[in-house]
């Protein structure tokens, strides 16, 4: 029943994502392919966009999806069960895409320059 719920948290995911890209913004892979240059940033100090609660937030969010221990088992409300594993994989992939977003936007601006931060 765990591997089922991944799949719909995964589908969800997917779906979320896909419905939130608008025109002239950045494509899914680019975003996707942002995210070790963000964290790399945000670990080195270059970037402060992206705060260290909301860092937590994102890790927590991975072990709780990847964990097979829910808040609300399956077998006990199989509905409500589910429902936490896509809500939790749902916010993740959104805010992880409107951070790396952020983070592309930064990329591009005048204060960055070929992987320096201009003063």
């Amino acid at each position: 029943m765990r591997k089922s719920n991944r799949a719909a948290a995964g589908v969800a995911a997917w779906q979320a994502v896909q419905t939130s890209a608008r025109p002239g913004t950045p494509g899914l892979a680019e975003r996707a392919a942002a995210l070790p240059r963000m964290l790399w940033s945000r670990l080195r100090g270059r970037y402060d966009g992206l705060t260290v609660p909301r860092l937590l937030m994102f890790l927590l969010g991975i072990a709780y999806v990847a964990s097979p221990i829910d808040l609300v088992p399956e077998l006990f409300v199989p509905v409500l069960g589910l429902a936490d594993d896509v809500g939790v994989a749902v916010w993740l992939a959104t805010s992880l895409m409107s951070e790396s977003e952020r983070f592309l936007q930064w990329e591009g601006s005048d204060g960055y320059v070929q992987g320096r931060v201009v003063d």
